[in-house]
């Protein structure tokens, strides 16, 4: 299992009347999370699209447990817990300053072929990369 965590400060333009993080923003503290936690196993996503090969979200389940509030340093807690195969799964969850689970959250992401605008396998490289927290 891989487990890595990314820290976001809540801004205020994030935030609805109350003060508390709007719910459309948490797909992005999901996306930011994901991103980090991939470049911290030294994986460069761009490099995966230069070789042709994209990842679209095709599957997203938010559930709200308590609210972030505004100026509030959230952590953004990623684990993905199988290797990929054609798809990969992210599970999240945002602790609050206080330590709280806040929200927790899962992704389904597929790997498509640029050129031909189908599924594919995982690429190598990053299966290498993800492969010893799984041993």
């Amino acid at each position: 299992m891989y487990i890595a965590e990314t820290q976001v400060r809540v801004r205020y333009a994030e935030t609805d009347q109350m003060g508390y993080a709007y719910y459309g923003n948490y797909a992005t503290y999901y996306e930011v999370g994901r991103v980090e936690a991939l470049r911290q196993l030294n994986f460069q996503y761009r490099k995966m699209e230069e070789d042709g090969i994209m990842m679209p979200v095709t599957e997203l389940k938010c559930k709200f447990l308590k609210p972030a509030k505004y100026d509030e340093l959230i952590t953004v807690r990623v684990i993905i817990k199988e290797l990929p195969s054609v798809r990969m799964f992210f599970h999240y969850e945002v602790i609050g300053e206080g330590g709280e689970k806040l929200n927790e959250g899962e992704t389904t992401l597929v790997f498509i072929n640029m050129l031909t605008n189908k599924p594919c396998r995982a690429p190598g490289y990053l299966l290498d990369k993800l492969r010893p927290y799984f041993e």
